[in-house]
């Protein structure tokens, strides 16, 4: 059966710096993937390289078995990939309803676009904020709309990198009602996370990311198992 993602030795460099020395992954449809690490672990080069938004790539990306090393940034997306980087990325002068109403759909995305109304069922905070300003919106409401613009799309495997940085526990407890709802109806999910009690719940499978290379892969059956060793893996 052919994997949702699938990485194979993948090395990458920002112009001169070796960041990934051999990244191996593979997430199949349907499945919550969250990667853990220290910062500058290489965790967020991950995400960026299997977008094509690094410098040289050298190994094996496959999106919905189709090899993506080669391609550019945009033929890549329309794969069906959607990413959200830490910054969110949002157009802060436009409102909530324009920024969603931005995106086109993916031509080659296996996944159906949502309409604006299945994202306001989805995001009860958005719909009473449509005709708010990027700018007016609450950092929880930020993360809420830039997840929700990638979801018009039709991009059925999401990058999330970071998104419960800094949100109050009601906002982390509704992106996570979230990422359920999304796994329920067949969305790949490749998340980078520092809080480990928002990820822990959700993830299908953890991978720890040290130096550039994946040290530890384990189930989420084996989480306890693990702790000892993640204790020691993710200790600052």
């Amino acid at each position: 059966m052919t994997a949702a993602l699938e990485i194979t030795d993948l090395h990458a460099w920002y112009g001169e710096s070796h960041i990934l020395h051999g990244i191996n992954l593979r997430v199949e449809k349907g499945q919550v993937l969250t990667l853990l690490g220290r910062n500058g672990a290489g965790r967020t080069t991950t995400l960026r390289a299997i977008m094509g938004l690094t410098g040289e790539r050298r190994g094996s990306i496959k999106v919905h078995g189709v090899e993506t090393i080669g391609l550019a940034t945009h033929r890549i997306a329309h794969l069906g990939i959607g990413y959200c980087p830490e910054e969110r990325g949002i157009f802060a002068s436009l409102s909530t309803e324009e920024n969603l109403r931005l995106p086109p759909a993916l031509k080659g995305g296996r996944g159906k676009p949502m309409s604006e109304d299945e994202i306001y069922a989805m995001f009860p905070n958005l719909a009473e904020r449509r005709a708010s300003q990027g700018t007016r919106l609450s950092g929880g409401e930020q993360q809420m709309l830039a997840v929700a613009r990638i979801l018009r799309t039709g991009a059925d495997i999401l990058l999330l990198d970071e998104i419960s940085e800094g949100l109050a526990p009601v906002i982390v407890q509704a992106l996570a009602r979230m990422i359920r709802t999304l796994k329920s109806q067949g969305f790949t999910i490749v998340m980078v996370e520092q809080n480990f009690r928002f990820a822990a719940p959700l993830a299908d499978h953890f991978l720890v990311v040290e130096h550039g290379e994946v040290v530890e892969s384990f189930a989420a059956a084996e989480l306890a198992a693990k702790q000892a060793v993640l204790d020691e893996l993710l200790s600052v």
